[in-house]
């Protein structure tokens, strides 16, 4: 979630001597498909024991809502393994540590402290589950250092490393404290190496994949800034940009290239945009990071983040946007507003990217829209029918990309062809009634986990906490795709 800019802030002056210069060398705009030419991906077949949608793809129609219907849920090729609370945020992390134990870690709010006021636990900060045993989680801990306690849509894992970490932020930014904890020897009960104000300012984060640098992106707050976390007890600011607007963000395999959301501040248009940031990867003194490209589509509404993945040896990025627009910079409740939703950029020639293909649900498109405004929540600017986040079992071959889609839940593309991605499977949760009364609706904003080997999808619902839901049927994992 978003708010409106704000003029270029001035860096503190302990980070004056680290600001950066972004120089544009191939910065080429272009545009994707036109609206014209998206429909909704096929829908999913649903299998045994499915109890699925009663009608229009990703709805849950007041008249569900109203008879009851909705309270069971819906299922398409998916089952409950496990439930845990009523608090969810944006994002859900797997951990394996070196002893064997298996972990998820999830921030428990949309926005704090209303977690401390409403839901089942009254608790705050990044919880942490023993998950050892998928369907009986025990919770050992929750994180509530300043960041943890409102980590927003930064809460990142370095697995390599077993460094888990967060900056503070809100729907707009906050100050940067940034969190660094180690769960390498015991995922049950993570260890803290430092919590510091060296962010600038905070929203969203990403290690990059070495785990040698954590790069904090401020949103409305207009700053990026590199962190060296080699030594996660002394991390170091590498470099600041001021007078960006980067929301999600992720790193190349190789640590060279960073791709952004771009916000559409300061002269750029909402879209993808593609940084060489190869000087910092190899601690350049003054390092200088220049722009290769930016991107924009018909249907852009708030990019939300782009996520590197390789088909069949080719690149490509995986980007979903947040919300509903009708051009600005804000979320829209209007009947009219497009929906972003998600698509596949080929990104073989970083400076020539091109979207290949659309992921949208019947709901998502102009029609849908129309038919469906007045569902429970679906003229609520922040929340819909639309897309928020994704994530995938691993950017080599990953198979399938699964997001969630806020009034829709959790939906499962299968992206092998990644011209033409297919849902396989969906779960959205049972719907409650509303806390402060009236018809409940659900609220599906989490990057999902997954334990490949079980066949398993983990998230977290911002009405209805966390869940882990076993994908049935077949369906996935693949006999050569999916992960550990």
């Amino acid at each position: 979630m978003k708010g409106s800019p704000r003029p270029k802030f001035v860096a503190i002056a302990a980070f004056s001597l680290l600001l950066g210069v972004a120089v544009p060398i191939t910065a080429r705009t272009m545009v994707g498909a036109s609206a014209a030419t998206i429909s909704a991906v096929p829908r999913a077949q649903c299998g045994p024991g499915s109890d699925p949608e009663t009608g229009m793809q990703g709805r849950v129609s007041a008249d569900d809502v109203a008879s009851g219907r909705a309270a069971r849920g819906y299922t398409c090729n998916t089952a409950v393994v496990s439930h845990e609370s009523t608090a969810g945020g944006f994002r859900v992390q797997r951990y394996a540590d070196k002893s064997g134990h298996v972990c998820a870690f999830y921030d428990s709010t949309l926005l704090f402290p209303t977690n401390a006021l409403i839901g089942s636990t009254h608790k705050t900060g990044v919880f942490v589950l023993d998950m050892t045993d998928p369907a009986h989680p025990v919770q050992t801990a929750e994180l509530v250092t300043p960041a943890m306690q409102s980590p927003h849509e930064s809460l990142s894992l370095n697995v390599p490393r077993g460094l888990l970490a967060a900056d503070l932020g809100n729907p707009f930014t906050y100050p940067g404290v940034v969190d660094i904890y180690s769960v390498a020897d015991d995922c049950r009960h993570p260890a803290l190496q430092s919590s510091l104000p060296i962010g600038a300012f905070g929203h969203e984060g990403a290690f990059s994949p070495d785990g040698r640098t954590f790069w904090v992106s401020a949103a409305g707050g207009g700053t990026l800034t590199a962190i060296d976390v080699s030594n996660p007890a002394a991390p170091v600011p590498l470099w600041i940009k001021t007078g960006i607007y980067v929301h999600g963000l992720n790193i190349g395999r190789n640590g060279n290239s960073l791709y952004y959301a771009a916000l559409g501040y300061n002269g750029e248009s909402p879209g993808l945009t593609i940084l060489d940031v190869n000087e910092i990867q190899r601690r350049v003194p003054n390092p200088q990071v220049r722009t290769i490209s930016h991107l924009t589509w018909h249907t852009v509404s708030l990019p939300q983040v782009p996520i590197p993945v390789k088909i069949n040896g080719h690149r490509y990025l995986v980007e979903i946007d947040e919300f509903a627009t009708t051009g600005g910079p804000l979320p829209s409740s209007d009947v009219n507003a497009k929906v972003g939703a998600a698509r596949i950029i080929d990104i073989a020639d970083e400076s020539h990217p091109r979207v290949i293909s659309n992921i949208r649900l019947e709901v998502n498109t102009p029609s849908g829209r129309a038919a469906t405004i007045n569902d429970p929540g679906a003229n609520n600017s922040l929340q819909g029918y639309a897309g928020h986040y994704c994530a995938v079992p691993r950017r080599a071959d990953p198979g399938i990309v699964a997001c969630s889609f806020i009034l829709s839940g959790l939906r499962v593309f299968d992206i092998r062809d990644p011209y033409h991605p297919r849902e396989l499977a969906y779960f959205n949760a049972p719907v409650h009634p509303a806390p402060q009364g009236g018809p409940g609706s659900n609220y599906a904003m989490s990057a999902p986990a997954f334990d490949s080997q079980r066949g398993q999808i983990w998230y977290s619902d911002g009405n209805d906490g966390f869940y882990a839901v076993k994908v049935t049927n077949g369906v996935w994992p693949f006999p050569t795709f999916g992960g550990p």
